[in-house]
């Protein structure tokens, strides 16, 4: 590259490539294993569970399309933390930047035991997976995503279609299934839907959990505005691609839950460390070992597109049980989420004239911090968990490094040194400018340049 030539990524992804993009990122880990969490958080209570999921889907929809807006306002990739820092402040997305470097790996660390225990589990029949060689597989399953990332996009993208192509067959098979169990209408198969409702209903509290893990199978839906630098009239099609990819899923999803439950009770959904293939045992056993490879491709498809899309990531192993690690995941996620809500706000009031292609309504807006407040403050008050302590402890920890380093600035020519060793190093060069780029009538217009270069 020439000394003074700018370095931006091109916008290569349209309307079509954009939903797949984020059809195969949403779907992944989510559906095989949050299915145990909200059954367990709903008092094993049918009706409640499948009215959760239903409205997960509801809740995903309103939050991405408030999301979205910051995604057309500001269409660069990594919008978000730009917009925190306009809106709220240099802090605010500090700790955006500190709870993602550590929430991030925690999501990719789930899906990687996941993955792991169901790549294990046809060895194993009848019990647990033990712990270890399943933390091992993991690990070696992240380092062999690592290496092919780093080995290019035409392999990444190979890789993907394989992968996205042998998921949606295990996901379509299951659907069909429980479809075709219902419609002959064994009784044991419809008893569980006739008295849907029959058992406890779930307080407050364990209403919150459950939509924590149920919301968890709806992440992802935020990569389009992360990665809006690549898109092509990103103010048009992020919200098109979220409508289209979310109702899919939506409607896969219910289908899928409808089928395990057509086949297991719900305790039987509680004990088993692999639900799907606790389905296929039960359904057609000879075939265990196909779902297992179905289910581990639909995993390893939507870590791959997560490790994609963010770049260099660290691997957290975590001993905490794979449902709390999805609470924890969740609970970080939905106060960015709310935060970046009030920020959409203040910078509606603060900046009115600021082109905005696509507005979303207010009343979505709001309602998305509702459910924030919700999803954040519910479990605190009703049932305190000391993970809630850990979660507030870690953000506030970004202040011992945030205080000397960002707002007092000790040690910068020190640490630019470093970053300049390492963008040589790792062969990166620094990104443009993001002042240096509006939205202007849904088309990325450049200022000029006595004000982009302005300090």
């Amino acid at each position: 590259m020439k000394v003074g030539e700018s370095t931006q990524f091109q916008r290569v992804i349209g309307y079509f490539h954009g939903t797949i993009f984020l059809f195969s990122i949403i779907i992944g880990a989510g559906i095989f294993v949050a299915p145990k969490g909200v059954l367990k958080y709903s008092s094993l209570n049918v009706g409640v569970s499948l009215s959760i999921w239903a409205a997960c889907a509801v809740v995903s929809m309103l939050a991405a399309l408030s999301h979205a807006e910051l995604g057309t306002t500001f269409p660069r990739s990594g919008a978000q933390y730009y917009f925190l820092k306009r809106s709220l402040g240099p802090f605010i997305a500090f700790f955006y930047l500190w709870t993602n470097l550590f929430s991030t790996p925690a999501g990719i660390a789930a899906r990687g035991l996941l993955l792991a225990g169901y790549i294990m589990q046809p060895f194993y029949p009848g019990c647990f997976v033990p712990e270890m060689p399943k933390k091992c597989l993991a690990l070696a399953i992240l380092w062999c995503l690592g290496i092919l990332n780093a080995r290019g996009v035409k392999e990444v993208t190979w890789f993907q279609t394989v992968s996205t192509a042998v998921k949606m067959t295990v996901l379509g098979f299951i659907s069909v299934t429980g479809i075709v169990l219902l419609v002959r209408g064994r009784r044991e198969n419809l008893a569980r839907f006739e008295k849907a409702f029959d058992a406890d209903v779930p307080d407050a509290s364990q209403i919150a959990e459950a939509f924590l893990q149920g919301l968890f199978a709806y992440s992802g839906w935020g990569v389009l505005v992360r990665i809006a630098g690549e898109l092509k009239s990103p103010s048009e099609n992020i919200p098109k691609c979220v409508v289209t990819a979310l109702t899919l899923v939506a409607l896969i999803y219910l289908l899928v839950n409808v089928s395990y439950l057509a086949v297991l009770t719900p305790k039987e959904i509680m004990s088993s460390d692999a639900v799907a293939v606790t389905w296929m045992d039960r359904v057609i056993p000879s075939l265990q070992w196909a779902v297992s490879l179905g289910v581990s491709s639909s995993i390893v498809s939507s870590l791959n597109c997560t490790i994609f899309s963010t770049s260099r990531l660290w691997y957290m192993a975590s001993q905490e049980d794979l449902i709390l690690l999805i609470s924890y995941v969740g609970f970080t996620d939905w106060i960015q989420l709310g935060l970046m809500m009030v920020g959409l706000l203040k910078l509606r009031f603060q900046e009115p004239n600021l082109s905005r292609p696509y507005k979303v309504r207010l009343p979505f807006v709001f309602g998305t911090m509702a459910i924030s407040l919700f999803l954040v403050l519910t479990p605190i008050i009703k049932s305190p968990q000391i993970y809630h302590i850990y979660v507030i402890l870690f953000i506030l920890s970004g202040l011992l490094f945030y205080l000397p380093f960002v707002h007092f600035d000790l040690g910068s020519t020190y640490f630019n040194k470093i970053t300049c060793f390492l963008q040589l190093l790792l062969n990166v060069s620094p990104a443009d400018d993001i002042d240096e780029y509006i939205s202007t009538g849904g088309k990325v217009q450049k200022n000029p340049p006595a004000t982009a270069t302005k300090k």
